[in-house]
């Protein structure tokens, strides 16, 4: 009978274990790693600009001081930073969870029991003394010396699983920083070349003054002499006064230009080092795109996602293993005694316990199934950031290519622009001085002129951030 009960309840038991181990069906998602052989250039050199060292890379060297003192000093940066180190301690803290536990106990008390329990009526037992005639007192104290120890045994690689999750978002971070630190040189270079094109549209502004000054003075003579009316002196000195009055705004935005660049070295307010004179004379960096395949190595923000994508499916395993029996085994060893001189009494005081026990979620299982319906939810939202990210480099890339290639067509009209634009100033006036050409043309020519100018360094700018962009987005400088 007793054998047959025994047999019963270890069937109910095997039914329970069954039953906690039905894991729920899931619909998974695969990234794909596709991408095309070749950018819209077609072309198949694998040479990469993403290999070149920042510092090899821009060639200036106040941009390479500013550089080198935002990566020490920006505090978004070392916002980052921080973030790694936490994420390392949840690596450690990952790690120690599939190890034993080991407590060291130590402890003094005092315990009466009543009469009517069974401490009570045993401590009222006369057979019981400690020496002849004595029985136990009833109040005794209790002296404790032991080490307890706790185990969870890693049947279903839950824990491990978790570890490696966390080394994966650990790697993530750190490919993070990375990708903020592309981020932040782009940064910096680009508003280093818009400050050098402020400063350079400022001396054109200027030196269109001085043009428009001197042209004021010939018409205020042409009026004493009776050719042009007071129309045309009110006109320049209306253009006078609107370029004067555009100065102020160019040199707020070299302000603020100014105080970007200082904001993201991490220091106050202060005068940027620069060399505006040399903008005309920079030439861009020749880029080279390589393969969009190489996108998958050199793009950080591309390993960040393909690293919370790997944490993402271990984080699956760890609640599904939820399903499962936990197998917890606990241990302790010590001394334990009524009085401080027995209690290293070997083997008289000495305690030891060992126990194992097997626990599994039988009912009201509603929260792990949840648990596990969001890990795949996460899982799923990963690759879909994984398949985004990577087509988000490539048609950077693919914008960066067109846009380099768009823009010095660009700007060599441009410069064909201004160099007409420039002969045609002192055209214009020797035609105003003979009477053949009227004040409007004068003026019309003088503000193309300015105008042109403007937008060739303009250009020049958008050529220099180009290929700074570029180098970003193929992954490079960090």
């Amino acid at each position: 009978m007793l054998k047959n009960r025994i047999s019963n309840y270890v069937g109910i038991c095997c039914i329970a274990l069954l039953y906690t181990a039905c894991v729920p069906f899931l619909t998974r998602k695969n990234e794909n790693k596709a991408v095309p052989s070749t950018y819209s250039n077609n072309s198949q050199d694998t040479t990469n600009s993403a290999k070149v060292r920042w510092k090899d890379f821009f060639t200036d060297p106040n941009l390479i001081v500013l550089i080198d003192s935002a990566l020490k000093n920006n505090q978004a940066l070392n916002i980052i930073m921080q973030d790694i180190v936490i994420a390392n301690n949840q690596v450690r803290v990952r790690k120690g969870q599939y190890l034993p536990f080991v407590h060291l106990l130590g402890g003094a008390g005092l315990e009466k029991s009543g009469k009517y329990t069974t401490q009570g009526a045993l401590e009222n037992n006369d057979n019981i003394n400690i020496a002849p005639g004595r029985t136990i007192p009833e109040s005794l104290p209790d002296y404790l010396l032991a080490a307890n120890a706790s185990w969870q045994v890693d049947i279903w690689k839950q824990l491990r699983n978790a570890k490696k999750s966390a080394v994966y978002r650990y790697l993530s971070t750190i490919e993070g920083r990375k990708f903020v630190i592309t981020l932040l040189i782009a940064d910096v270079a680009s508003n280093y070349y818009e400050l050098m094109t402020l400063d350079n549209q400022l001396d054109i502004l200027r030196a269109n003054i001085e043009i428009q000054t001197n042209a004021l003075e010939i018409v205020k003579l042409q009026k004493q002499a009776g050719i042009v009316t007071e129309l045309a002196v009110r006109r320049f000195e209306a253009e006078v006064f609107k370029n004067q009055g555009r100065q102020f705004y160019i040199q707020q935005r070299i302000i603020e230009a100014e105080n970007r660049i200082n904001f993201l070295t991490g220091r106050f307010p202060q005068p940027v080092q620069r060399s505006s004179n040399t903008l005309s004379d920079l030439v861009p960096s020749p880029m080279y795109s390589g393969v969009p395949s190489q996108l998958l190595q050199n793009r950080t923000d591309i390993t960040q996602a393909e690293q919370a994508l790997a944490a993402a499916k271990l984080d699956i395993k760890v609640a599904k293993a939820s399903f499962y029996p936990v197998f917890n085994i606990t241990a302790g060893v010590g001394y334990e005694a009524f009085k401080p001189g027995y209690l290293i009494t070997t083997p008289k005081s000495t305690l030891y316990n060992l126990a194992g026990s097997l626990v599994a979620p039988l009912i009201n299982r509603n929260a792990i199934k949840a648990d596990y319906y969001s890990a795949n939810a996460r899982q799923i939202q990963a690759v879909y950031n994984y398949e985004r990210t990577v087509l988000n480099a490539y048609v950077e890339v693919s914008n960066q290519l067109a846009n380099i290639s768009n823009l010095e067509k660009s700007y060599d009209f441009k410069s064909k622009q201004v160099q007409a634009l420039n002969r045609s100033i002192n055209i214009s006036i020797s035609l105003f001085k003979s009477a053949m050409a009227d004040y409007m043309e004068v003026l019309l020519t003088q503000r193309d002129a300015l105008e042109s100018k403007m937008e060739l360094v303009e250009t020049k700018k958008q050529q220099l951030n180009a290929t700074v962009r570029m180098y970003q987005v193929l992954g490079g400088g960090w």
